[in-house]
């Protein structure tokens, strides 16, 4: 534990440096008028904050492997890693080219690995390339692809926290591939890569609906197709709580995945501009504040305990309902977003253990519930749309059919790709394997052999 978290503080602070060393690259740019200086700020700005989304990976890790039990620690450690790497390559591959190639109203057409050029407006040049939907920003073709890979990076691992603890690991490994490459580029495409949804003026600006709803869909099919965990729920229906091993290593990872969501939420600009990445990671961070007081009262006034897991999920679900609206929302707006997810999330968490769908993490109610709160918050609290600011109620209609038709669209597809898997591969492990633990099971090792009762 210790050793881990000096490498936390390291990391965090290797990031910290790099930014520091920067900072004046950025304002010498600042200062200049031409567009390559532009370019240079913003092109920086973008691998910063990609970098920052990248380090999520870690905080999701931890988060899910905290609250977890000990014996699974190495195969969501494990699964948290490989995703990242499979995730890479597919949406290298097909997913970049299917989410904003050149193509029709449903999906990308061209641009399959990478091939094809990309001319944005600030070089000046007239625009020949075929990935026009990332037009509006003029970092290089690598910058733009690099920051929506890590995005749908996190997609992706949002499912490792819903299927923990009982899925076969290469079938989670073929699913992340599918995942990348298919269910999250498709509908990436309807709503960032000039698709339906987009021409109807559908609002999500930095993934809401986009990254966490979908990621929460595929989380839901998947945890629904697999079944509870062994023990999970008693034959009367009472829920048996299975507690997580290492809070400690649970809250270090929300305070990653805080800071990597500055980088999220921030970076969504595509540009160094500094009035509206102020405004958006404030919006951010006081949203995640909010949730994470709603849901420490609300569970306490649920369950009786100011629960710790609940309040990192509070913390969570508030920075998943700000996303889709942070560059639109006042303060005072994103405050209210956030309290309205922390209470959300509680009671979202024990709605899922009465309907006896076993998520060990919470990804479900923190992910797809508040991304869909997110994504209909626009439409009250947006300050040019929103109801709230006079925009009437066309806005929120629009929100509410991209809801729709990406919870519809994800879970038949989720449906088919889980059901293909589960005939080719098996989803689940076997019943011993699941009672010894998957770190033997599937990795043969433990993640703290000292402590095991066979040393």
């Amino acid at each position: 534990m210790k050793k881990l978290r000096i490498l936390t503080m390291a990391s965090i602070g290797a990031i910290v440096l790099l930014a520091i060393l920067l900072f004046p690259t950025l304002c010498l740019a600042q200062e200049k008028t031409g567009p390559d200086f532009k370019v240079m700020a913003d092109t920086v700005w973008v691998l910063i904050t990609a970098a920052l989304v990248f380090f999520m990976n870690l905080g999701f890790a931890t988060v899910e492997s905290g609250l977890c039990r000990a014996k699974n620690t190495v195969n969501i450690l494990s699964k948290n890693v490989i995703v990242f790497c499979v995730t890479s390559l597919a949406f290298w591959a097909i997913g970049f080219a299917f989410m904003f190639g050149e193509g029709n109203l449903f999906i990308g057409l061209k641009g399959l690995f990478l091939i094809g050029s990309d001319n944005s407006p600030a070089t000046g040049e007239a625009y020949k390339g075929i990935f026009s939907s990332l037009n509006w920003t003029g970092v290089p073709l690598y910058a733009k692809f690099f920051f929506q890979l890590v995005f749908a990076g996190t997609a992706a691992t949002i499912v490792s926290g819903a299927v923990a603890e009982r899925i076969k690991y290469f079938s989670f490994f073929v699913f992340s591939f599918l995942m990348g490459a298919l269910i999250y580029p498709i509908q990436g495409h309807w709503i960032w890569g000039g698709g339906w949804l987009s021409q109807l003026g559908f609002k999500d600006f930095a993934g809401s609906t986009v990254v966490h709803s979908i990621g929460g869909w595929s989380a839901f099919v998947g945890a629904f197709l697999l079944g509870p965990r062994i023990g999970k729920y008693g034959p009367d229906g009472k829920v048996n709580p299975i507690p997580g091993h290492n809070m400690g290593m649970a809250t270090i990872g929300m305070f990653v995945l805080c800071l990597g969501w500055f980088g999220f939420n921030g970076g969504s600009t595509m540009a160094a501009d500094p009035q509206p990445i102020s405004l958006i990671i404030l919006n951010t961070n006081m949203a995640a504040a909010a949730g994470g007081i709603a849901a420490t009262f609300v569970s306490y006034l649920a369950i009786g305990k100011p629960d710790l897991s609940m309040l990192i999920n509070g913390i969570l679900a508030g920075l998943v309902g700000i996303t889709a609206g942070a560059d639109g929302a006042t303060v005072f707006g994103s405050i209210i977003i956030g309290l309205i997810a922390g209470i959300l999330v509680v009671y979202s968490v024990l709605f899922f253990d009465r309907i006896k769908v076993d998520d060990p993490v919470g990804a479900i109610s923190v992910h797809l519930m508040n991304g869909m709160w997110g994504t209909f918050a626009v439409g009250i609290f947006h300050r040019e749309v929103g109801i709230l600011y006079g925009g009437g109620p066309k806005q929120l209609f629009i929100q509410i059919v991209g809801i729709l038709s990406v919870a519809a669209f994800s879970v038949v597809s989720n449906l088919i790709l889980w059901k293909i898997i589960k005939i080719c591969m098996g989803l689940r492990v076997s019943e011993e394997e699941e009672m010894g633990g998957l770190d033997i099971g599937e990795h043969g090792m433990e993640a703290y052999p000292d402590f095991s009762s066979k040393a």
